[in-house]
C-alpha cells in the first residue's frame, strides 16, 4: 500500500483524537474508556477494536493493520458516511419496494412490462459509447477478490476480470479488507502473492481490464454502523474502491468500472446512477466516468431492460445473463405456487424456452441501445488430473459457448483460466476482426412476449432421487465453506457460489412444499428430506473439507422447512459469520 505522507497521517490523528476529547463513545462505552483502542489510521496490536472515527462506528475483533488503516482512512470514511447519508433512506424505500411487489406476486399479480415507462422502451436513444479497455470483451474471467486468484485472472489472456466482493467471497471481515488491499494493489500493478510452498506469484505487464462487483442493495456490512445501523455494504464496497481507486486508473488509462448484483428494478438502478454523479463529484471527477455493467439476474429485471439501461445510460457499459441467480429468482418468485414444479437443477439450461425468451430480449435490448450483452458462467470446470473430466467440460463450454456467440452476445463468463482459450476461439472466429458483435441484430428478441419470461413445465423434466440427493449435498458443501470463509467452491467439478446453492436449497424448499413425488415413486416428505440430509451429513463428517458442517446443515433445514421462503440464504448465513467473529 502506498502510505499517506506523515504530515497527512499527523493530521488525521491528530483529528480524531480532538473527536475522542469532545466525547465520542465507542459502542456505547465513554471516551474515558478507550485508553486501550487505536483510532483507525495507526497500527496496533490489540485484538479487540470498537472505535468511532466521524459518524462511522468499527466493529469488529479482528486486529487493526496498518492495511486496515489505510483502507479505513479518515478521508475514506468521510466518503462512505457521506454516501450512506445521502442514499441509505432510498435504499430502504426501494428494498421495502421489493417486499411489497413480493406480496403482490404471492396474491397471484403477474408481472408485466410498465406501462408507465412504455415512452422509454419506444423511444430512440443510446447509452454512451464504450471505453476503449471495455470495448472488447470477448471473454471475461470472474472470481473473488482474493491474491492468488485475481492473479491467475489478470494473467489468464482474458479481456476483462470481474473481482468478486459478492456471491463468489465470503463476506468475513478479513476478506473484505484484504479483497479491497488487492484491489489497491492490483490497479498499481504492485499485487503479488506467495503461496505456503513458497510459489510465488507476479502480475504479466499484458493485464485483463478490472471490473470489481459490489455486493447487493440487501446485504449490510455488520462491521461497520452509521447513527446505530449497520450500512449499506453496496455502498462499503462500491465506496471504498472507488475512493482509493479511481484517479488513479484514470492516470493508467483506464477507470473505475463496476457490475450491478441482484437488482429488481429501473428504479434501484436510478439509485445506483445518483450513487456515480456524487461520487464523481466528490472527488472531482468528470461525470460518465464510471461504466457499469448490470447484471439482468432477477426475473422482475427482465421486463425492466430497456428502462434499466436508460436510467444508467451515461454510465451503462452493458447487461449481463446472470444465468444462475436468475434461475433462483424464478424459483423464488413463483415457486410457493406449485404451478410450475420446477425440475431436476441439470434440467433448468439455457435451452429451455423461457430461458431462451430471457437471454434473446436481453440481446436485443442491449444492440438497440448499443450496450454490450454479455453471456453467462458455464459452471463445468476443467481438470489437470482427470483427461476424461477435463474433455467433458471442455466440451461442454464449448457448446454454451457456441450458442451465446450465435445468438448475439459480445462476450461470455468463463470460472477458470484454463477456459479462456475455449471461449475466445469461439467468439474470435465469430466477430472476425471486430471487437464485439453489437451491430447484431437478434430479431426474435423482439416478439418476446411477458408470457414467454415466466417459468412454464419443463418438457421431459423431472424431479429424481439423484436430484434431491446433489441438491442436498450441494447446498451443505457450500455453505460449510461459505461459513469457514471461502465463497467459490469446487463441487462435483462444477464451480458453485452463492447463486447455484440458493437454485439447490430453493428446489428443496419447494419439493417439500409440495410433497414431490420423484421419478422413482419416492415422496418427498418433510421426513424424508431430513433422513437424506442426516444421510448426507453422515457422509462428510470427519473429512478435513467438512468445515462448518453442521451449521451448515442446520441452516438448511431451517430454509428447506420453514413455511416462509427466506430471500437469500446468505443472510442467514451472514448473521451465523458474524456470531462467529465476535
Amino acid at each position: 500500500m502506498e502510505s499517506h505522507s506523515s504530515k497527512e497521517k499527523h493530521d488525521r490523528d491528530g483529528e480524531i483524537a480532538n473527536q475522542n476529547e469532545l466525547g465520542l463513545t465507542q459502542m456505547g462505552r465513554p471516551s474515558s474508556d478507550l485508553d486501550d483502542m487505536s483510532p483507525i489510521g495507526t497500527a496496533t496490536d490489540h485484538r479487540r477494536s470498537r472505535l468511532a472515527v466521524e459518524g462511522i462506528q468499527l466493529r469488529t475483533t479482528e486486529q487493526v493493520t496498518d492495511q486496515m488503516t489505510e483502507i479505513l482512512s479518515a478521508d475514506a470514511l468521510a466518503f462512505i458516511e457521506a454516501l450512506e447519508k445521502n442514499f441509505a433512506p432510498r435504499r430502504h424505500e426501494l428494498l421495502a419496494a421489493r417486499a411489497v411487489r413480493a406480496q403482490k406476486l404471492m396474491n397471484g399479480e403477474k408481472p408485466d412490462f410498465l406501462n408507465e415507462t412504455a415512452n422509454v422502451r419506444q423511444a430512440d436513444w443510446k447509452v454512451a459509447s464504450a471505453p476503449a479497455d471495455l470495448n472488447d470483451r470477448r471473454v471475461e474471467i470472474t472470481g473473488p477478490a482474493e491474491r492468488k486468484m485475481m492473479i491467475n485472472a489478470l494473467n489468464s489472456g482474458a479481456r476483462v476480470f470481474m473481482a468478486d466482493l459478492e456471491d463468489a467471497l465470503s463476506p468475513t471481515w478479513e476478506n473484505e479488507i484484504q479483497g479491497q488491499v488487492a484491489l489497491y494493489e492490483a490497479v498499481r500493478k504492485t499485487l503479488s502473492f506467495t503461496s505456503p510452498e513458497g510459489k510465488e506469484y507476479r502480475l504479466n505487464d499484458q493485464l485483463a481490464t478490472l471490473v470489481v462487483r459490489p455486493r447487493g442493495w440487501h446485504m449490510e456490512e455488520k462491521n461497520l454502523f452509521f447513527e446505530g445501523h449497520p450500512m449499506s455494504a453496496s455502498l462499503v464496497d462500491f465506496g471504498l474502491y472507488f475512493f482509493h481507486n479511481a484517479k488513479e486508473l484514470l492516470k493508467r488509462g483506464s477507470g473505475p468500472y463496476f457490475y450491478l448484483p441482484k437488482i429488481e428494478s429501473h428504479l434501484e438502478a436510478r439509485l445506483w446512477n445518483d450513487v456515480f454523479n456524487f461520487a464523481q463529484d466528490y472527488i472531482g471527477i468528470p461525470r460518465g466516468t464510471i461504466r457499469a455493467t448490470v447484471l439482468i439476474e432477477t426475473i422482475l429485471a427482465a421486463f425492466e431492460m430497456d428502462e434499466i439501461l436508460y436510467e444508467l445510460r451515461d454510465h451503462a457499459a452493458g447487461l449481463n445473463a446472470g444465468r444462475w441467480d436468475y434461475l433462483f429468482s424464478m424459483i423464488k418468485k413463483f415457486g410457493f405456487s406449485g404451478d410450475v414444479i420446477f425440475p431436476d437443477r441439470g434440467q433448468l439450461t439455457m435451452t429451455v424456452p423461457f430461458m431462451r425468451s430471457y437471454t434473446n430480449l436481453l440481446v436485443s435490448t442491449c444492440h438497440k441501445r448499443g450496450a454490450h450483452a454479455i453471456g453467462g458462467m458455464a459452471a463445468f470446470i476443467p481438470s489437470r488430473r482427470d483427461a476424461e473430466v477435463n474433455r467433458v467440460a471442455l466440451e461442454k463450454v464449448r457448446e454454451d459457448k457456441l450458442r451465446e456467440s450465435g445468438d448475439g452476445f459480445d462476450g461470455t463468463w468463463v470460472a477458470h483460466p484454463d477456459l479462456v482459450p475455449v471461449a475466445g476461439e469461439v467468439f474470435s472466429a465469430r466477430f472476425g476482426d471486430r471487437p464485439n458483435q453489437k451491430d447484431f441484430i437478434n430479431e426474435k428478441g423482439f416478439g418476446v412476449k411477458a408470457l414467454d419470461l415466466l417459468p412454464s413445465t419443463v418438457e421431459g423434466g423431472i424431479v429424481s432421487d439423484a436430484g434431491v440427493n446433489n441438491n442436498i449435498s450441494v447446498a451443505i458443501q457450500y455453505m460449510s465453506a461459505w461459513l469457514k470463509g471461502q465463497g467459490a467452491v469446487a463441487i462435483h467439478n462444477l464451480m458453485e457460489d452463492a447463486a447455484t446453492a440458493e437454485i439447490a436449497r430453493a428446489e428443496l424448499w419447494q419439493w417439500v412444499k409440495f410433497e414431490v413425488v420423484l421419478s422413482d415413486g419416492t415422496k418427498l416428505t418433510r421426513d424424508e428430506f431430513m433422513r437424506r440430509l442426516e444421510a448426507e451429513k453422515a457422509a462428510f463428517a470427519g473429512r478435513a473439507e467438512e468445515g462448518r458442517l453442521n451449521d451448515a446443515c442446520s441452516l438448511l433445514e431451517k430454509l428447506v422447512l420453514s413455511e416462509e421462503f427466506t430471500e437469500f440464504l446468505t443472510l442467514p448465513s451472514y448473521e451465523i459469520l458474524e456470531q462467529r467473529q465476535h
